[in-house]
């Protein structure tokens, strides 16, 4: 029984690239929910940082696995560590990518394209896909329930000039997940999207003049005025992963500040 609105006691959510950025912030606020944590990601140094800081903001209990998303055989075999080790599954956050390496389509090559896809949609469909296993076959066993969240961006909205293979994979794992926000509907399982705009993450460097320097081009456009930030997805990570989104499915939050209404 919940012990609040975003209680996620006992319930264990699994995020992919969850040592860092967005996925660490959504983690934290499952954490900080009481929720239990799996973290999959390639540095297991990276993991092992990001479980103490877990387990410091109140989880349960959380476990790291080296996990490359770009296997759909890896992602199988951790699936089955981590029923092993909590024996089931609640949330599931598909966050594991890249961001775009180049500014113009011909520059953009068969080789990279099929390299790039291969975490960024077919790492996340296999994931979300193998993660909405185990959550109907709980169901079928009499316990309905599971929330499937995937990472978008506003390259959902906008095109971005060069982007096309990360705004291209962006597009289909939204597509992929109203499509198993229709299936699964009748296990209660929700299926929705996560849409951030400009988010500063360690994946940017740590370098207070880069933060400057985007905070003066894009500040001045965002109706909040600043940057983003990986802790300003905790609050989503709680929502999503407790019962407070039980009748939210399909849908895709936007959390850029205002980015997308500026004037």
């Amino acid at each position: 029984m919940a012990q609040g609105l975003f209680d996620c006691t006992g319930k264990v959510t699994m995020v992919t690239g969850g040592n860092g950025g967005i996925g660490l912030g959504f983690a934290m606020g499952c954490a900080k929910m009481g929720g239990d944590i799996a973290i999959w990601a390639r540095n297991a140094e990276k993991n092992a940082a990001a479980k103490a800081q877990l387990l410091e903001a109140g989880a349960g209990r959380v476990e790291a696995y080296v996990v490359d998303v770009s296997s759909e055989e890896q992602i199988i075999a951790g699936y089955d560590r981590l029923m092993k080790d909590f024996g089931r599954i609640d949330c599931v956050f598909a966050n594991s990518g890249a961001s775009p390496r180049y500014d113009s389509v011909f520059d953009i090559s068969t080789e990279y394209w099929h390299e790039f896809q291969s975490v960024a949609l077919h790492g996340a469909f296999y994931t979300l896909r193998e993660g909405a296993r185990h959550m109907v076959k709980r169901a079928e066993g009499g316990e309905l329930g599971g929330s499937l969240v995937a990472c978008g961006s506003l390259s959902l909205f906008q095109g971005l000039a060069g982007k096309m293979e990360y705004a291209a994979s962006k597009s289909a794992i939204a597509a992929t997940i109203r499509c198993l926000a229709a299936e699964l509907g009748k296990f209660k399982i929700r299926a929705n999207v996560v849409a951030p705009g400009l988010i500063l993450t360690p994946m940017m460097g740590d370098n207070p003049a880069v933060e400057q320097g985007l905070l003066g081009i894009y500040g001045p456009q965002t109706p909040l005025g600043r940057l983003g930030y990986p802790e300003d997805f905790e609050g989503i990570g709680a929502y999503l992963c407790s019962d407070a989104s039980s009748f939210m499915t399909g849908e895709t939050v936007i959390i850029d500040g205002g980015y997308m209404i500026r004037p």
